[in-house]
């Protein structure tokens, strides 16, 4: 139940009082006062638990979507593909091609979504009679995106369709010189584009400035599901097939990608996520399986399985080893491969777990001096050959993190003689955009991405720190009120108050209907109020667990991940000799030796009164 509302006395005031929680942020309430009143009707309507709707109207739902979005379907969110620009061209020559019997070509990148799309596509193809070949750039050895050194690997392997997926959008010199050695090519691509298109028979970017169709959340993988089920439903009443394909197997490939590639879960993206771990958990793609057993994944798999256990494990092959062991990997046909693959990547994973780690201490030192010199604007660091190209969007992503700043991470490419790296940035600063400005100036050589990500090389032969002073002082006016906007502390969003009597599994299950959550569909948390701490001590050697009780006598189970040694665990570990504590978290499942119960993922903490 429900114990008091989450609205706050006043526009922006801290959520029970917590201006400063021991992690350093402020409390908000999440929910508007006119999202407050949404949430009453949404209730009275529907015959929701208070707390559910709270966090739907938090969420944007008006009180009359909400049968909808609590039953996402493919059927009913899903347009028709021909929506987006140039998909009837692509459709058309892609079925010819395998009406035909002709040789497909895919280049597709090597991060999750690239490896993901080429799966669906590639599968597809060679289910429907034709002969097809992947080309994954090696990311050293290559690079992002097209080449020619691609181009005539699949031209000497007999293909004559190019389908580049996840890349080739700006690959406009590439693709000239595919079209000269008599290929058509199809782009599918989601990254931010400017006006010239490559040449290419078609061009499916939601992202290009003339496509209206409005489905510019889509990763490639998504993109690549909708080229199929066209495609199969084109081959269909040509006559070509005995029956349409089953496209829907290919929806734990979309999840997957769209989860890792941090796609809002919102709309499609949400009926994609929800119906993909259906299929994931069927465990019928054996790679995948293979995967989830090497790394002790839940047998059943959530949002939070696709983007931190199996999508690491997956992009680590791509970034310290070859992208097309994990390609081998999910189109694996036995399980003696699938674990023998899986077993290679958890071994990747753990290296580059191992060399994020040591390169991280040295890019946060860099980070913190520079912005004590400097103040607040873009972090970019920068560093030599060892700074490994496979882990920079990765420490990127962690210096993001640690400072709220978007944060740019540079390694020198000895072979090209440049700094090439990526970017990660914070919600509402749009760092693809920026990134793309920069190209324009020729601060940059090339680059691109979208508002939360981006790669990037600088200009090769000039002197690194000038270099890189240079971008960061580009990117600090160009992207200057978003900066101003940003606070220096994140803002920890609180749903409601809960109690520990009132949080129960009947709750948790109806909650988890406005899931899955992740990027665009934040997980509800939930402050405890003035509750007390019991039984807290350290387990393993990072994590706090701990007992909640309310001012009733209910009891639930807490857990700290990770908080050894941070200001949060401190407090934990100094909150069990009394007093009464505010208290959020996220509620999860605990089944732990048979148990149906639920316990509180603990992310902050701060003292009553």
């Amino acid at each position: 139940m429900l114990l008091v509302a989450a609205r706050p006395e006043e526009e922006g005031a801290a959520f029970l009082g917590v201006e400063r929680s021991a992690s350093g942020r402020r409390w908000l309430a999440r929910l508007t006062e006119d999202g407050a009143r949404t949430a009453l009707a949404m209730a009275q309507r529907h015959d929701l638990p208070d707390a559910l709707a709270r966090v739907l109207a938090a969420r944007g739902v008006g009180v009359d979507e909400v049968p909808a979005h609590l039953n996402p379907t493919l059927r009913a969110l899903m347009p028709r593909p021909e929506h987006l620009r140039d998909m009837s061209a692509a459709v058309a020559r892609l079925a010819d091609a395998i009406v035909d019997a002709e040789h497909v070509g895919i280049i597709g990148d090597y991060d999750v979504d690239g490896v993901s799309a080429s799966v669906i596509v590639s599968e597809f193809v060679e289910q429907a009679g034709a002969p097809c070949t992947v080309h994954i750039p090696h990311r050293l050895g290559e690079g992002y995106g097209p080449s020619t050194q691609a181009v005539d690997s699949l031209k000497a392997a007999g293909a004559s369709l190019l389908i580049t997926l996840d890349c080739g959008a700006m690959a406009h010199e590439v693709l000239e010189y595919a079209a000269a050695q008599g290929f058509d090519t199809i782009v599918i691509d989601h990254h931010q584009m400017g006006t010239a298109l490559p040449k290419a028979l078609a061009v499916v970017n939601p992202n290009r400035p003339d496509d209206d169709s409005g489905l510019g959340h889509l990763c490639a993988a998504g993109l690549a599901f909708m080229l199929v089920a066209a495609t199969a439903r084109e081959l269909a009443q040509r006559g070509h097939l005995a029956r349409r394909q089953d496209v829907l197997r290919w929806l734990d490939l979309v999840a997957l990608a769209t989860v890792c590639d941090v796609m809002p879960l919102r709309g499609l993206n949400r009926a994609f996520v929800r119906q993909g771990l259906k299929v994931l958990g069927s465990r019928a793609r054996i790679g995948l399986a293979a995967l989830a057993d090497a790394a002790r994944a839940p047998r059943q798999p959530d949002a939070y399985t696709l983007g931190f256990v199996l999508g690491p494990r997956i992009n680590a092959a791509g970034r310290i080893g070859h992208a097309s062991d994990a390609l081998a990997l999910l189109k694996a046909s036995s399980m003696h491969e699938a674990q023998k693959l899986a077993a290679k990547l958890e071994q990747m994973n753990r290296a580059r777990q191992e060399l994020e780690q040591t390169l991280l201490q040295v890019a946060a030192a860099q980070a913190q001096k520079l912005l004590d010199e400097r103040g607040r604007g873009v972090i970019v660091v920068h560093g030599g050959e060892d700074w490994h190209p496979g882990v920079l969007g990765l420490v990127a992503a962690r210096l993001k993190e640690r400072f709220n700043l978007p944060a740019v991470a540079l390694g020198l490419d000895p072979a090209r003689g440049q700094l090439t790296g990526s970017a990660r940035s914070v919600p509402g600063v749009d760092i693809g955009r920026a990134v793309a400005r920069a190209v324009a100036a020729g601060v940059l050589a090339k680059g691109g991405g979208h508002a939360m990500a981006a790669g990037m090389a600088l200009p090769p032969g000039q002197e690194a720190a000038a270099g890189v002073a240079r971008l960061r002082d580009f990117l600090d006016a160009e992207l200057a009120e978003e900066l101003a906007a940003v606070p220096e502390f994140p803002h920890l969003k609180v749903d409601a108050v809960l109690t520990a009597g009132g949080a129960t599994r009947a709750l948790l299950e109806q909650l988890e209907q406005a899931g899955p959550f992740g990027a665009g569909n934040p997980a509800p948390v939930f402050a405890f109020a003035a509750h007390r701490l019991e039984w807290v001590d350290i387990v393993g050697e990072k994590h706090i667990r701990a007992t909640l009780r309310d001012g009733s006598g209910n009891r639930l189970r807490a857990i700290a991940f990770r908080a050894v040694d941070t200001p949060l665990g401190e407090t934990l570990l100094n909150a069990r000799e009394g007093g009464a504590w505010h208290i959020a978290g996220r509620l999860q499942p605990d089944d732990y030796n048979g148990r149906n119960g639920v316990q509180l993922h603990i992310t902050d903490i701060a003292p009553h009164g």
